[in-house]
């Protein structure tokens, strides 16, 4: 230090600095006392809210609210959405009956009453003989197989295409694996064993089962306990242990058959209003079709893991369970492949939709008898 005169120097652009500053606090302060008492963003609010969200959507199903797997999927599906686009879409699900009938759900969201559904394919092939492909025929697909032919061959192409005109666009949403055979309240030993027996069995299952001397019938979920119960039926088939079990089933019927030759790999669906799915941005579509892949899994993995335990369950109740013989089996699968055959000499898009179906199972099934299969036997 010299004994020159020293003088402090001060930045040009230091007083602006300190005043722009002081605005940005004063700015920050002001917006937090004006933001004070006003409610949380979208993705701040419980899953599933609407209230803030830009696109508000109503998804109904063919099952009871919240019942385990079939049920479930649906709210998971809503919840994967709402957390996935950061509550810009939320979806808010209806049981069976709060809006529409368990059978109305097509109907519906093909309408536009609602946006969305939950259901199975099989319960509209009055409207589309084929529908029964895109969820399970008897002798067919197991679930490995079907998601593959849905979303590697030409499955979700052609169930697409079935839907097309009735202005909705299907995703596969589910799946429970390989169902039981039903409950029933006489033995089953043979072919004749069948003949007049009054059973609940959707789909081409059902016509499979009156061709060989049965009468199938149609009935929701939610009515097959009283059913079973007053006779109006003398048989059902439901899924398996996990949802059978919560169905009480075993409290009304003794016997309890196995494999399910109906429903070898049932695929659940939603079906999504092509209006409705249409008007959402491009990243909403792709959420929403992420979501349903998910859910597909998803649910095979909760049917995995809990039939098991229930099945143990009934055992324990001292439930009979029974292999069908190999007699009735042989009946039934004569009767599906000679049903199939006959379809398709009448029906153009059903003859493309079980060729498909067909030589895709056949390559497959020559695989898994080496791998799958083989394993099985081995363990």
């Amino acid at each position: 230090m010299n004994d020159k005169q020293t003088y402090r120097y001060t930045p040009w652009w230091l007083p602006a600095a300190l005043i722009v500053a002081l605005l940005l606090v004063l700015g920050l302060t002001t917006a937090l006392v004006l933001n004070q008492g006003k409610p949380a963003p979208a993705v701040a609010q419980d899953k599933g809210s609407s209230k803030d969200a830009v696109y508000s959507w109503r998804l109904i199903t063919t099952w009871p609210k919240n019942f385990p797997g079939l049920g479930r999927a649906p709210e998971t599906f809503a919840r994967y959405v709402y957390e996935m686009s950061a509550g810009e879409l939320a979806i808010r699900v209806f049981g069976a009956r709060e809006i529409v009938p368990p059978m109305g759900v097509f109907d519906a969201v093909s309408n536009g009453t609602v946006q969305m559904g939950h259901s199975a394919a099989y319960y509209w092939k009055g409207k589309i003989p084929a529908a029964p492909f895109f969820t399970s025929v008897p002798f067919g697909m197991n679930v490995q197989e079907m998601n593959a032919w849905l979303h590697y061959g030409e499955g979700l192409t052609l169930w697409r295409e079935a839907y097309e005109p009735f202005n909705l666009i299907p995703f596969a949403g589910g799946n429970t694996g390989v169902q039981m055979g039903g409950w029933f309240n006489k033995e089953i030993n043979t072919p004749d064993d069948i003949k007049g027996l009054k059973m609940r069995i959707p789909g081409i299952g059902g016509e499979v089962f009156s061709r060989a001397g049965g009468e199938a019938v149609n009935i929701p979920g939610g009515e097959l306990y009283t059913s079973l119960q007053s006779g109006v039926i003398d048989a059902t088939e439901w899924v398996g242990p996990y949802n059978d079990l919560t169905f009480g089933f075993q409290q009304i019927a003794q016997y309890y058959y196995y494999p399910g030759w109906h429903e070898p790999g049932p695929s659940l669906e939603f079906i999504i209003n092509k209006d409705a799915y249409a008007s959402l941005p491009m990243h909403l579509q792709k959420i929403v079709e992420i979501a349903a892949r998910a859910v597909n899994q998803d649910m095979l993995d909760e049917y995995t893991f809990n039939n098991h335990t229930a099945l143990q369950n009934l055992k324990d109740e001292g439930i009979d369970i029974r292999a069908f013989s190999p007699a009735v089996l042989a009946t039934f699968e004569q009767a599906a492949m000679s049903l199939y055959e006959e379809q398709a000499k009448k029906d153009p898009f059903y003859a493309r939709v079980y060729e498909s179906y067909f030589r895709f199972l056949k390559s497959a099934k020559a695989y898994h008898q080496i791998s799958e299969q083989a394993y099985y036997d081995l363990r």
